[in-house]
């Protein structure tokens, strides 16, 4: 079965496996080995890269385009269901967390947000599963806000939102006291 060429153009976002979003800047032909190659020039403001991907290569490297907004809320939706059976000792468990963060997939992101995030304001995450969560939250998120037009922490905060993510317990906190109890306690 023969696949379709994938077509980028100039100041399209796309998503790169290993990078997240980006965004095309140019095309551009440069002489490589004595062969004119025609490359891709995308630009990841957030990581401070400029990336070349050769165009008939595209496609193997897994760039690809933004997904639409149907498949961004069915990612978000598959985020907030049981988190999948762990039987597998951590070591292995993360080694395909990364794997499915790497894939540029967003149905395999959501997979890792929605197995490691915390299900109540008192769960526990180690270092490393939360380092995880965090880089497949925002993978996440670096779609979501170039679909809704938000900042990234501000899509991140609404995909935790939307999936019911408790926000963090603040132990620094103190309780104000309520003035009429003072004025009783006079």
């Amino acid at each position: 079965m023969a696949s379709k060429k994938l077509e980028f153009k100039n100041g399209q976002f796309v998503v790169y496996p290993t990078q997240g979003v980006g965004k095309v800047v140019r095309v551009e032909e440069q002489n490589i080995g004595g062969q004119k190659i025609t490359l891709l020039v995308i630009d990841f403001e957030r990581n401070k890269m400029t990336l070349r991907v050769p165009v008939d290569r595209a496609e193997i490297s897994g760039l690809r385009p933004l997904v639409t907004n149907k498949k961004m809320n069915e990612a978000i939706e598959s985020a907030k269901g049981r988190a999948g059976i762990k039987r597998m000792i951590w070591s292995r468990r993360a080694a395909q967390y990364e794997e499915n963060i790497n894939s540029g997939d967003l149905m395999r992101l959501a997979e890792v947000v929605r197995d490691l995030q915390r299900r109540n304001a008192t769960d526990q995450m180690t270092f490393s599963a939360r380092g995880l969560y965090l880089r497949a939250l925002e993978r996440m998120a670096q779609e979501y806000a170039v679909l809704h037009r938000l900042d990234l922490d501000e899509a991140s905060e609404k995909i935790e939102e939307i999936i019911g993510v408790p926000k963090e317990i603040d132990l620094n906190a103190v309780e104000e006291d309520d003035p009429e109890e003072q004025e009783e306690e006079t």
